[in-house]
């Protein structure tokens, strides 16, 4: 099996690493992921420059750019050779619920899965042990499954695995979203010129968050796993917008 491998917390992040070591004897595996931090980048492209590559030990590769940039650039210029499948992670936090509309972990994963190839995103619920390698045994344990299901085009697995030695992992979950509360307020702050600067408040807690979500789960020590599509369209409102549409015609 040839694996794409990617992330959105940059080339030197431990949790990809941890998940090129539990990969590298089942698997021909590619690294190409952003030369920094990118959370938080979603799907963005970069459109107004021309993208760097640069190689690292080990086989890994950096490009001055987003998720999305790395994944699309490693399956449609990189590499002659295609890919089985594609990789997103170790996340060093949880994307639960709404945080899959702002993750590049997510968005790496959503680009594989544009391009043809299974996908799979995958997040430590972090709470402050870095079980890292927790999290690439999950992901091992499930490439060495048989008979991988047919999601269908445009969904991918939206993983994430709580922050507890593998041991005390309580088993799998297949879960929906679940939802937060409303994020906090942005905090201000004075730079030495005396300019206010602000940063974006913490995410909300988990509102919807009850038995079979991704955020119950992971609180029960199982591991979240959530079929995810990228059809934003919300099909059961299209009749009741039609009727306000032709009403008004």
């Amino acid at each position: 099996m040839r694996i794409l491998l990617s992330n959105d917390d940059g080339v030197h992040s431990p949790g990809l690493h941890a998940l090129y070591d539990a990969l590298k004897d089942i698997a021909d595996l590619e690294v190409v992921a952003p030369d920094r931090d990118h959370s938080g980048a979603s799907n963005s492209l970069t459109l107004s420059r021309p993208l760097t590559v640069e190689a690292h030990p080990g086989g890994f590769n950096s490009v001055d750019g987003t998720p999305t940039d790395c994944v699309h650039l490693a399956v449609n210029g990189l590499f002659e050779e295609p890919f089985d499948r594609v990789i997103s992670g170790i996340n060093t936090h949880a994307n639960l619920g709404d945080d899959i509309i702002y993750s590049g972990t997510v968005a790496a994963a959503t680009e594989g899965r544009h391009l043809g190839m299974p996908a799979i995103a995958v997040s430590l619920a972090n709470n402050g042990h870095f079980h890292y390698e927790t999290a690439a045994r999950v992901i091992r344990e499930l490439i060495l499954r048989d008979n991988w299901p047919d999601l269908g085009p445009r969904c991918i697995i939206n993983v994430n695995v709580p922050d507890v030695p593998w041991e005390d992992i309580a088993g799998y979950r297949v879960t929906r979203l679940g939802h937060r509360a409303r994020a906090e307020g942005a905090v201000a702050v004075t730079c030495p010129r005396g300019k206010a600067r602000y940063w974006i408040g913490a995410a909300g807690e988990g509102s919807d968050a009850g038995p079979g979500t991704d955020f119950y789960a992971v609180s029960q020590r199982y591991v979240s796993m959530t079929p995810v599509h990228t059809d934003m369209t919300r099909h059961d409102a299209l009749s009741s917008l039609r009727d306000w549409v032709e009403a008004s015609d």
